[in-house]
């Protein structure tokens, strides 16, 4: 047990560097080629921060553990609106004012109302999986055609400002997008294999290990970046990061992971996993619009989410441990 928390510890501390690297990566190299701003942001940070649950999942479901990829994905929205979107409302309370945002928001709310529909019947089927993989390009080519339309949105003036502060050589880009992706992967074996040895040692099943452990921890790239970016100000840049990072959470994570294998989806996540996401989903969507002028996500209101989160880890931690 111990070498499979040390594997974890190792796993995590790596995933998370490397995924830094990569979205570094990727970002500068998208400014090379002239990707507008706001698409870097939207596009490559948003979707970016989530290739440690792409990665992570995708191995799980090849090797045979679908419910660490489930709960790596499921746990991983929550914990972004929960526990991420907590702590960075009380640093600091996020103000929404990018039009672009207040057009995702609604998309994400729909988006989980879908994939949660596709579950009912106890199963992701591989046309299911297509069908999630096909919704994601979607939303990805609307993703672009929106930020064209809007190249003066606030959000595209906090990336360039960030581009700028963290110019990098493109050589350097491109050495980091490669070589932080091929660390993504390793670190992401080391990962699954300790998460799925430490499930076995607890006598867990591996889908609690994906809801907290996995999750917590393959969020951290967001965790970071939101904070980092509520601090300066950058309240758009931040909010983007959790919505870009959940759409591709349940469109294109679950959608490989299920194009891989089908996966069965158990009773608890039914009836207590995608309530808890759905719920969170549809509050951050409440919250972020702003129907009577622009959305905004206080202190009471993160102090709200955290307690959410905290609640929840704590009751699937007393009931399965």
């Amino acid at each position: 047990m111990l070498i499979a928390l040390l594997a974890i510890a190792v796993g995590l501390i790596l995933l998370v560097w490397s995924a830094e690297r990569f979205v570094a990566g990727s970002a500068a190299t998208a400014g090379y080629v002239g990707m507008p701003p706001l698409l870097i942001g939207m596009v490559v940070v948003g979707f970016g921060t989530s290739a440690p649950e792409m990665v992570v999942s995708a191995l799980a479901a090849s090797q045979g553990n679908p419910g660490l990829a489930l709960g790596n994905a499921y746990g991983s929205n929550i914990t972004n609106i929960a526990l991420i979107l907590g702590i960075t409302a009380l640093i600091a309370p996020i103000a929404v004012h990018s039009q672009v945002m207040r057009k995702e928001l609604p998309i994400l709310t729909v988006v989980t109302l879908f994939a949660i529909w596709q579950l009912f019947d106890g199963t992701l089927s591989r046309l299911d999986a297509v069908a999630l993989v096909g919704v994601f390009f979607a939303v990805l080519g609307w993703s672009i055609w929106s930020g064209m339309r809007t190249p003066d949105d606030p959000m595209a003036t906090e990336v360039s400002a960030e581009l700028t502060t963290h110019a990098m050589p493109i050589r350097k880009a491109l050495f980091w997008l490669v070589a932080g992706l091929v660390l993504l992967v390793i670190s992401s074996r080391i990962l699954v294999w300790g998460a799925v040895d430490l499930a076995t040692a607890f006598g867990v099943s591996d889908l609690i290990i994906g809801l907290t452990i996995v999750a917590v921890g393959t969020s951290l790239p967001e965790l970071a970046a939101s904070i980092i970016a509520a601090r300066k100000g950058e309240h758009d840049l931040a909010l983007g990061n959790i919505l870009g990072s959940n759409l591709f959470n349940t469109l294109a994570v679950v959608g490989i992971a299920g194009l891989i294998t089908p996966i069965g989806v158990a009773d608890e996540v039914l009836v207590r996993d995608l309530p808890v996401m759905a719920g969170l989903t549809l509050a951050l969507f409440v919250l972020g619009y702003g129907f009577r002028g622009p959305g905004r996500i206080n202190r009471l209101e993160g102090g709200a989410l955290l307690a959410v989160f905290v609640g929840y880890t704590a009751y699937l931690l007393v009931t399965n441990f």
